[in-house]
């Protein structure tokens, strides 16, 4: 059960990924590499039908080297390090998966699900490529296309992101905008239901490719010369394909998640 609850909270997690905008650049620049450890909590508002909402502590480690880097759930490896572009191969938790009990019985029963012929939707590994384009002018972008390793989904999907840090006297603030396409096979996975369990008299529903936008930002306040605080927000809007799915709270269309850290450089 603990697993999968932690796993609900994938898209305040990657939040986390843009702090080297702020926290580290300085670091990079005098040794070469930084290591950053952390505690956090994160929250993530309902999705399925009848889910409460998550609110989940966890460990944060990073690491940046001249190519090897470390950033929570992803490890990566960049291919190319230049000082406006970088690519790099990477392998990532995908952290989506969901306990059918987490769901609610009743609120499915309404959409006309039997909770007990469900499966659970399993947390997997993606291994993938980004590339990323910036400068401090015009910001940061970044496309992420992973796929499933794992042959749970067999699914993959693409992210485009466009973020700009700016300062508002000691706070880095970060907004940014994006979406993420996934393939039908991906999205079929978490937001449709399975074949083996149409078999067992569970209603046949696919949603298909679909493509979620999301906004966020995220603030970085130093804490003396070691520590760094951390706080943003993701706000996630499901498309219809999905809102209409058997297994969705049917007044869901617009999740949002928010976490906070307390970081510690090295």
């Amino acid at each position: 059960m603990q697993q999968h609850t932690t796993a609900r909270i994938g898209s305040a997690l990657s939040l986390l990924l843009i702090i080297p905008f702020a926290s580290q650049a300085q670091q990079r620049e005098e040794t070469g590499d930084g290591w950053g450890l952390g505690i956090g909590i994160a929250i993530r508002d309902t999705l399925y039908a009848g889910e409460k909402n998550h609110v989940q502590p966890f460990p944060y480690v990073r690491y940046e080297g001249e190519r090897f880097f470390v950033e929570g759930p992803k490890i990566g490896y960049k291919i190319i390090n230049g000082e406006t572009f970088t690519l790099s191969g990477f392998v990532a938790a995908r952290l989506d998966g969901v306990d059918t009990e987490d769901m609610g019985a009743n609120e499915l029963a309404v959409n006309g699900i039997d909770r007990n012929l469900l499966e659970d939707r399993k947390a997997t590994a993606d291994a993938g490529l980004s590339a990323s384009f910036g400068t401090e002018a015009i910001g940061e972008f970044e496309l992420d296309v992973r796929g499933d390793i794992t042959g749970t989904s067999k699914g993959y999907q693409a992210s485009l992101d466009y973020r700009y840090p700016f300062e508002v006297g000691p706070v880095t603030l970060i907004p940014g905008v994006g979406a993420t396409s996934m393939s039908k096979e991906l999205a079929n996975y978490y937001y449709g239901t399975l074949p083996e369990e149409v078999t067992r008299g569970v209603v046949d529903y696919k949603p298909g490719q679909v493509t979620i936008p999301h906004i966020r930002i995220a603030a970085v306040l130093p804490i003396g010369s070691k520590w760094v605080g951390v706080a943003g927000v993701n706000v996630d809007r499901y498309p219809k394909e999905i809102t209409d799915s058997p297994l969705i709270d049917k007044d869901t269309d617009v999740v949002p998640s928010v976490f906070l850290a307390m970081i510690r450089q090295f």
